[in-house]
C-alpha cells in the first residue's frame, strides 16, 4: 500500500481527478492535489484534509514546488496536449515517475515521440494513458496475445450504456479535433492513415449476455496509440457502440451524475478484444461501472507497481509493455469483471 507516500494529483479538482484522490487515499498514499484553480483546491483539500499546491503549466517554478517531496505525480488535467509536456518536464526534474490518464491520440503521439528516449537516458518511469481509453485495452490485447510473439489484427470494441462527458472530455475532443481537421486516423499495415470519409457502422459480437449490437467502426481510440508501441500488430482497430457515439456527439448530453456513495453514475461499460493471427484468435474482456471512475483504480494500480518496482523495466511505456498485463487485471478486482477466454479457431 501507499504507507503515507506523498502523490502530487495535477488537475486533482476534475471529474476523473476527484476519484484519483480518493483512491490514492483509500489505498495510503496522501495526495497533493494540484492545479491552476486556487478556491477549486481549497476547495477540495479541505474536504479531504489535504494541502494544495497551486501550479501551472505555463510556470514551470510552480510545477516544480508542486511535485516538490513527492513520490510522483499523476497528470489527471486536460488537454493533455497543452499538460503532457509541462508536467513531464517537471517530473523528469524532480526526478520522480510520471503517470497520465490522457485520451487524446494525438497527444499520446506527442509523449511517446518526444520523450521515450530522454526517459530511456534517464532511467525514469513514465506512463501515458494510464486510463480506461489507452490503458484498459492496451492491456487485455496484451494478456490476450498470451505467449504469442506476433498477431496480424487487434480489435478492441467498446459498449458504453450511455456516454455522459466531462467538460474534460468535451474539451479534449475540442482540441483533437482542431488539430486533426476534417481528418480521422486509422492504424493500417503498421502506419498512421489520415481518412476524411465517414466511419463505417457495422455489428459487433459482443459475449453474451449482451449479443450483437450496432457499432461505429474505425472509432479511433487511444488504444491504438498504446497497443503498437510494444506489441508487433500491424493493424489496431477500435470500435463503439451507436448509441454512445451518439451522446458523445449531442452538445447538450449532460456531464455524469452520480448514483452511489462512491460518485460513479449509472453508466455501464464492456470492453472486448480479439487478437487474430492466421486462423487463430484469442479474446479477453472486462466490465464494470463508469469509465472515469474506473480510471482511478487503474492508474492507482499502476503507481503502487511502479513505486514498488514492479515493472519489465525503466522508461516511457504504456500499461502493456510495463506490466504484468493478467496479474495486473486480475488486481483490479472488484472492479472489473475479467474473463480471459481461450484460443479459439475462426471459421
Amino acid at each position: 500500500m501507499g504507507s503515507g507516500q506523498q502523490v502530487t494529483v495535477f488537475g486533482a479538482y476534475g471529474h476523473t481527478g476527484r476519484f484519483v484522490v480518493a483512491e490514492l487515499a483509500a489505498r495510503g498514499f496522501v495526495p497533493v492535489p494540484s492545479g491552476r484553480n486556487a478556491p477549486a483546491l481549497e476547495e477540495l483539500a479541505d474536504e479531504h484534509g489535504l494541502d494544495a499546491r497551486v501550479a501551472s503549466v505555463e510556470d514551470p517554478a510552480s510545477l516544480d514546488r508542486a511535485l516538490a517531496g513527492t513520490a510522483a505525480v499523476v497528470n489527471c488535467a486536460g488537454p493533455f496536449a497543452s499538460t503532457a509536456g509541462p508536467v513531464i518536464e517537471a517530473a523528469l526534474r524532480a526526478g520522480i515517475p510520471y503517470l497520465d490518464v490522457a485520451a487524446e491520440l494525438e497527444a499520446n503521439l506527442d509523449t511517446f515521440a518526444h520523450y521515450s528516449e530522454r526517459a530511456r537516458r534517464a532511467g525514469a518511469v513514465i506512463v501515458p494513458a494510464m486510463a480506461f481509453f489507452g490503458g484498459l485495452g492496451d492491456l487485455l490485447a496484451t494478456a490476450a496475445m498470451g505467449d504469442w510473439t506476433e498477431a496480424d489484427e487487434a480489435h478492441i470494441a467498446y459498449a458504453l450504456s450511455s456516454w455522459h462527458p466531462t467538460a474534460g472530455t468535451r474539451l479534449s475532443g475540442a482540441v483533437s479535433r482542431r488539430r486533426r481537421g476534417a481528418n480521422r486516423l486509422l492504424y493500417r499495415a503498421g502506419q498512421w492513415e489520415h481518412r476524411t470519409d465517414a466511419p463505417p457502422t457495422l455489428e459487433w459480437d459482443f459475449p453474451d449476455p449482451m449479443g450483437p449490437r450496432p457499432v461505429i467502426g474505425e472509432f479511433t481510440m487511444a488504444d491504438v496509440v498504446t497497443v503498437p508501441q510494444h506489441l508487433s500488430i500491424p493493424n489496431v482497430t477500435t470500435y463503439m457502440t451507436t448509441e454512445a457515439v451518439r451522446d458523445i456527439a449531442a452538445p447538450h448530453t449532460p456531464a455524469p451524475i452520480a448514483v452511489d456513495k462512491r460518485g460513479r453514475s449509472d453508466q455501464t461499460f464492456l470492453v472486448d478484444v480479439v487478437v487474430r493471427s492466421g486462423g487463430s484468435q484469442r479474446r479477453a474482456t472486462a466490465s464494470g461501472q463508469d469509465i472515469y471512475a474506473v480510471t482511478a483504480p487503474l492508474v492507482t494500480e499502476a503507481l503502487e507497481r511502479v513505486l514498488t518496482g514492479r515493472v519489465n523495466a525503466p522508461g516511457l511505456a504504456s500499461a502493456g509493455e510495463i506490466f504484468d498485463a493478467s496479474d495486473f487485471l486480475r488486481a483490479l478486482a472488484p472492479h472489473i469483471a475479467l474473463d480471459l477466454h481461450p484460443q479459439k479457431r475462426t471459421a
